[in-house]
């Protein structure tokens, strides 16, 4: 049953409107990706489903009685006070994002009992391990992004609009939201470029390609395949168009003669065949990317030996070694919070350690993305952000008009002339990549350089980084672009242990199921990206096959009591208990939730290196 949809929207202004005569529908069960080019109208759509706004014509429908309720891509400004106040107040149809617990429980008093609107916003806060009395304000980023989802999930709803729920999370808290979408939510559109988010929760794809929006009733890989096909299919029948239309038009320019015989119906076909070539809509063009050259380092680039560095007493670094060679691309992953940037600091001699010691090799040209985009001036221009007021830069030996050098990445003229403050995010971070890529490197530093950039671009700089002959240290979040780039991943573990591994995420995965290795990794060269990536070959050894035939029944325990539980607190009366009655069934709920999600991936990971 269809719950919602679009019939003949259009939406936009002028000749190359953001949505042209679109047509959807979303079925109950399914969990729809909207892909998309940056700036092609994703948000839009979602706006329009969420009522926010009105399209220019056509209908937008749903099913009598439903509740939609959206996570925006953003943190919006405005919101106050605890986190179990945002998230009631997310209860109030159409509230103003200020609207706390009493406001938004008061609002619906006279439609439902308030006692149960409490009782589904503390189940909520309980599902999503939330504390219901720390202030929005101190959160983090990731946290924020939580509640926020935490506040849409209060509102029961029949279809659920995420964009870009995967921004500012860290690994562990993305899988958690991937076990938690696929236990609790029936119904879904959502917009991300994580594929790895992607391909876990995707049960249909919808890309929005000019105006137009094309539904892939596939999985990922397989909708690569076929959109290539029909791309490829389409360039041809446009060669054809072409060349035809040139045809006529040599004909139409023929002699006197010619012109005095020609036929009349022929010329109105040539003028309708102009008509439809003027009228066609070009394809987003793809970012160029390219690294200056300069000379190579030492083979030993950087070297690390007992690294410790404390904050505030707490351990961030603890007796951490690593020798990173000329051409190896690191991967550094772990919560938010737990010091990831503070590493590449200390690696690069920007931050003292605490103790233990760094050393550089020789001739080090370093180049650093900065996930907090403090090298850009917003009050500037796009253009002086890369030329500093000249008209020019000096790329390769060669002098180019910073113009052309910014349309490489897929900025118009106007566009370079606009202050940096009214980018959209996507806009930040490949100004970010124009401004890094203008300088000599022969050692990359990325802080985070995947947010916001659309899943093409993701590709391209996966390749250039691929192909670049230097050093590269990433900090990402991205699982499949660290499958798909690094040759070793440190990971921050437990109480300040920080351990690399060889290879990318799912090495990582695999490794850490077993013992952690005592000596320095070897650097593992990833295979170079194709379409079908063979599968890792891997075995279980007696413990973990074990492990793995018991995890089922261990689940199905946990979700027992985890039912029990909630049926207890479903209870009118439990409020009404001792305080710390109430505190053990709550803080065991949130043990359970958390036991359960741990035990499903521990359960995807074994099955995959068993397979």
């Amino acid at each position: 049953m269809a719950l919602i949809g679009m019939r003949e929207v259009s939406w936009g202004f002028g000749a190359a409107s953001l949505l042209d005569e679109v047509t959807f529908h979303i079925e109950k069960g399914e969990r729809v990706c909207l892909l998309g080019r940056n700036g092609v109208g994703k948000s839009t759509v979602f706006r329009l489903l969420n009522g926010e706004m009105q399209p220019d014509n056509g209908e937008i429908w749903r099913q009598p009685g439903i509740t939609v309720a959206a996570l925006e891509q953003g943190v919006p400004r405005g919101f106050d006070g605890t986190i179990f106040d945002v998230v009631a107040g997310g209860l109030a149809q159409n509230a103003p994002p200020t609207s706390d617990a009493s406001d938004a429980l008061q609002h619906n008093m006279e439609n439902e009992n308030s006692w149960e609107l409490q009782r589904r916003v503390e189940s909520v806060l309980t599902r999503t391990g939330l504390d219901f009395d720390r202030k929005f304000a101190d959160l983090s980023a990731g946290m924020k992004r939580r509640t926020l989802f935490a506040r849409a999930l209060a509102r029961d709803p029949d279809v659920l609009l995420l964009d870009e729920p995967t921004n500012h999370l860290d690994i562990e808290s993305i899988t958690w939201m991937e076990a938690f979408i696929l236990r609790h939510i029936k119904t879904l559109l959502f917009i991300t470029h994580d594929r790895a988010f992607l391909k876990k929760i995707a049960t249909r794809i919808l890309e929005l390609d000019r105006g137009r929006l094309t539904s892939w009733a596939c999985d990922y890989d397989t909708y690569l395949e076929r959109r290539q096909a029909a791309l490829e299919a389409e360039e041809k029948q446009q060669g054809e168009f072409d060349k035809k239309l040139s045809r006529e038009e040599t004909w139409v320019r023929q002699g006197i003669k010619a012109r005095r015989t020609r036929n009349e119906g022929r010329v109105r076909s040539l003028e309708s065949m102009r008509r439809e070539h003027q009228m066609r809509r070009q394809r987003i063009g793809n970012v160029t990317l390219q690294v200056q050259e300069t000379e190579r380092t030492g083979k030993m680039v950087i070297e690390a030996k007992g690294v410790q560095y404390a904050y505030d007493r707490q351990p961030i670094i603890r007796d951490f070694s690593t020798l990173i060679m000329r051409g190896d691309r690191v991967g550094i992953i772990g919560p938010n919070g737990a010091g990831k940037t503070t590493l590449l600091n200390i690696l690069l001699k920007r931050t003292d350690p605490d103790s233990g010691t760094v050393r550089h090799g020789t001739n080090l040209q370093v180049a650093y993305f900065d996930q907090l985009r403090a090298e850009l001036d917003e009050r500037k221009t796009v253009a002086e952000n890369i030329a500093e007021g000249n008209d020019t830069i000096v790329f390769n030996g060669r002098s180019r008009h910073v113009i052309g050098y910014l349309k490489d990445f897929l900025f118009s003229a106007e566009r370079c002339r606009t202050p940096v403050h009214v980018l959209s995010g996507g806009e930040k971070n490949r100004l970010l990549l124009a401004r890094l890529f203008t300088r000599p490197a022969n050692v990359l530093v990325m802080d985070e350089p995947t947010n916001d950039l659309d899943i093409e671009t993701l590709e391209l700089l996966e390749e250039l980084l691929f192909q670049f002959e230097g050093t590269v240290l990433i900090v990402s979040h991205d699982r499949e672009f660290l499958n798909n780039v690094v040759t070793s991943t440190i990971v921050f573990e437990d109480r300040g242990d920080v351990i690399e591994y060889a290879g990318g995420y799912d090495d990582w995965l695999i490794q850490r199921a077993g013992s952690q290795p005592e000596e320095p990794v070897a650097k593992k060269e990833p295979e170079k990206k194709e379409k079908n990536r063979p599968q890792r070959e891997a075995r279980l050894g007696y413990k973990e096959l074990r492990e793995l035939e018991s995890l089922p029944q261990r689940i199905e325990m946990f979700e027992a009591e985890h039912a029990d539980l909630f049926a207890e607190m479903s209870d009118p009366l439990f409020y009404k208990k001792d305080k710390d009655d109430v505190a053990r069934v709550t803080s065991r709920l949130e043990e359970l939730e958390q036991a359960i999600a741990h035990a499903y991936a521990r359960w995807e990971a074994l099955e995959a290196d068993a397979g």
